[in-house]
């Protein structure tokens, strides 16, 4: 974990940020890995080829002596000793007890052979045969061929009439040797030796490939560095340059990314993004010319009846004083929506529960609506069963329904009629605003909800609230986490809902 620790260190900066470049980091990896995998190679060809040798012929001797000994009683016994030491190029010997020499095969006869040698050319089994029976009936022994070889020349011997002059190579042989008894009660001692070829110009050789082998690893670790650099990094080069142009205001840029997968779909979520971006930057633009209109329009008219008053006189009249009065309270609901929405995308708008009567609190806010009554013709309706308690945020909630209720005022067309339906189902109350305006488009159903979002983008000054109200609506429904939605038919109307938990008095939940 330190080594990992400190490698982090060394290619990150203190405030976290990269040191080096993609092309950089693949060239670490690429060598570290062929360094990893080239030291494990040298390893096992050079350091360890000798112990894996002798364990795998070791492994083959003992193996080669189970299957004489399962088969000892074969009537062709001598064939299959026979054929075990021609294929595994090894001396094989059975003998009885008292040192008798029942079978002998010696498919090699160089002086490579330190047991044929040393122990069955002459004779003497005695020793071999007490460390056996010391072992349990299993013996295992590597014999050194150079130091077997200076103790026959110190002894100045002869065998089979040949005179042994100078030390052959360093080669070594394996002699095993166990004891068994057959059926009819005889026992037995099998000895097998294998000679260990030499390894000595095997290993030169292992050396001179493996040189070749660290060469051609390090050149194609080289070659497939840049390769892969390239077809990795170029793409992101191009995505990369296309990003600062996308951050310099440029929401015209299209993102090509290509050449496998991860890019390309990197590729196709920069461009939705960039897609949005635009979209939102256009409503935001949209935003400040619609609310500098609905802004600019009080404030005309406020100050014209204001100069209107103090120049003429007798204008000073209830009437105009009113117009002063309810464009200053437009003005003042158009400045709270404001706050809302910078509350909204600050993440700072709380809720402050508490059981009410949400019957009672829109009986109550269908007052607001008496002067459109009178004087633009508007019906308003309220369609409920009962008194429904629920517990939220009171000043919210009557927030939520009275933005409905202005959009369907806004949009209820030549109608002017607009119904707020309450029922009840199961354990909650549904809260529907119906007006019979033009209705919306179905492409167009899912972002209205949206952020700076208008249906129709021509400006038209609602005839009552700010126009902003919607985005306002979803995020208060949303901490109360209520569910929400509209529906809505061409030429027939559309239907704003939402749902909350029914609950007594006390702000419990009802048990149906």
């Amino acid at each position: 974990m330190k080594a990992l620790g400190c490698f982090y260190k060394i290619l990150h900066t203190k405030d976290g940020k990269s040191r080096c470049s993609l092309m950089a980091l693949l060239s670490m990896c690429f060598f570290s890995f062929s360094f990893i995998m080239l030291v494990m190679l040298w390893m096992f060809q050079a350091v360890f080829l000798g112990s894996f040798y002798k364990a795998i012929k070791t492994k083959n001797i003992t193996s080669c002596a189970a299957t004489i000994e399962e088969n000892i009683n074969h009537p062709n016994i001598d064939e299959l000793i026979n054929y075990i030491a021609i294929k595994n190029d090894m001396c094989i010997l059975l003998c009885t007890k008292e040192g008798e020499k029942h079978f002998e095969r010696r498919f090699t006869a160089n002086a490579n052979s330190a047991f044929t040698i040393g122990n069955y050319v002459s004779g003497d089994l005695t020793d071999i045969y007490a460390q056996t029976k010391d072992n349990d009936g299993k013996f295992i022994d590597v014999v050194d061929h150079a130091e077997f070889f200076k103790d026959v020349q110190n002894s100045k011997k002869e065998f089979i009439g040949v005179k042994l002059d100078g030390v052959p190579d360093t080669s070594e042989s394996i002699v095993y040797s166990i004891l068994f008894d057959t059926k009819d009660g005889v026992e037995y001692m099998l000895i097998l030796d294998a000679t260990i070829t030499p390894t000595a110009s095997l290993m030169q050789t292992l050396r001179y490939q493996l040189h070749i082998a660290t060469f051609i690893f390090l050149l194609a670790a080289i070659v497939m560095t840049i390769v892969f650099s390239k077809i990795i990094s170029h793409p992101l080069e191009n995505m990369n340059n296309t990003a600062k142009e996308l951050a310099e205001g440029n929401y015209n840029v299209v993102f090509n990314g290509s050449g496998y997968k991860e890019i390309e779909q990197l590729s196709d979520t920069m461009n939705y993004a960039t897609h949005e971006l635009s979209q939102v930057d256009q409503m935001r633009k949209d935003l400040v010319a619609n609310v500098s209109h609905d802004l600019r329009t009080p404030l005309t008219l406020i100050t014209g009846y204001g100069e209107v008053m103090r120049d003429i006189p007798g204008e000073n009249t209830a009437e105009n004083i009113q117009i002063i009065i309810d464009e200053a309270t437009r003005l003042s609901n158009l400045v709270n929506d404001l706050i809302d929405i910078s509350k909204i995308e600050a993440g700072t708008m709380k809720l402050e529960a508490t059981p009410f009567s949400i019957t009672h609190t829109i009986e109550a806010m269908f007052g607001r609506y008496n002067k459109l009554k009178e004087q633009d013709g508007f019906s308003f309706t309220f369609e409920h069963e009962g008194n429904v308690f629920v517990y939220a945020d009171e000043l919210k909630i009557s927030q939520v329904v009275y933005n409905l209720v202005n959009n369907a005022v806004n949009y209820s067309g030549d109608s002017k009629e607009i119904k707020v339906r309450q029922y009840c189902f199961d354990n909650k109350v549904r809260i529907e605003v119906i007006d019979k305006g033009p209705g919306i488009p179905p492409d167009k159903l899912k972002n209205i909800w949206d952020r700076y979002y208008k249906v129709d983008k021509s400006h038209k000054s609602a005839k009552i609230g700010t126009g902003l109200g919607l985005s306002i609506v979803k995020t208060v429904l949303k901490l109360h986490k209520a569910n929400y939605g509209v529906f809505s038919t061409l030429g027939k109307g559309t239907t704003f809902w939402f749902e909350l938990v029914r609950t007594n008095e006390n702000g419990e939940p009802l048990k149906l």
